[in-house]
């Protein structure tokens, strides 16, 4: 896709979501690191739930290192695979205590270092907390983005590589709210609403389809 095309989507999406941004709760990076482990395979919502509390009780690494796993397991169960994602919760407490001195780092290679941190982890942080541009390939962005055409990838790092080919640095972080935003109201996985779509005239997957 060309860029005029795909800059073309994201004002249109711009316009239909003006308020676009992350879903999770938090006010420091270190709460967002431990939110975004937390939301794999969970609602944001759900995550907003559970963190109320949690963000209550332990507000830096060293709070949950003096938890046993199974402490926290019980803090977090409603979240869904309770068990790895407390083990890595508190693997990357540890690793930010001794090799961070308790600080979020604020690149991806040390990011992508922290247990239960892939890349788009790693870009969430980056783009939320610290103001960094970057791309977090989800799922959300990974089908709406190949349905659209901006990208062909197979694998989130080809899309994210695409995304950012496509748009210029400074909307990286907006494009992947406003495709976030575009998966859950109305590209749906398994019944996008395309006819109601506002960018389905630039839309490989509805000029296909229709």
């Amino acid at each position: 896709m060309d860029k005029e095309r795909a800059l073309k989507i994201l004002e249109i999406l711009r316009g239909l979501y003006p308020n676009a941004k992350t879903a999770l709760n938090f006010s420091n990076p270190f709460e967002l690191l431990i939110a975004t482990i937390l939301s794999a395979q969970c609602t944001d919502k759900r995550v907003n739930e559970v963190t109320r509390e949690l963000f209550k009780k332990y507000k830096k690494p060293s709070d949950y290192l003096k938890l046993s796993q199974e402490d926290l397991e019980k803090e977090i169960k409603s979240c869904g695979f309770y068990h790895n994602k407390a083990k890595n919760i508190l693997e990357t407490c540890r690793v930010l205590e001794e090799e961070f001195a308790g600080k979020v780092p604020r690149d991806r290679e040390n990011l992508m270092r922290l247990p239960g941190v892939g890349r788009k982890t790693a870009n969430v942080v980056l783009s939320n907390a610290f103001g960094i541009p970057a791309i977090g390939v989800d799922t959300h962005v990974f089908r709406v983005s190949r349905r659209l055409g901006l990208s062909k990838g197979r694998i989130p790092e080809q899309v994210e590589r695409d995304l950012m080919n496509l748009f210029p640095l400074e909307l990286w972080s907006l494009s992947h709210h406003l495709l976030i935003y575009h998966g859950r109201n109305i590209c749906h996985s398994r019944k996008p609403q395309c006819e109601s779509c506002p960018v389905n005239h630039l839309c490989n997957y509805f000029l296909t389809i229709s």
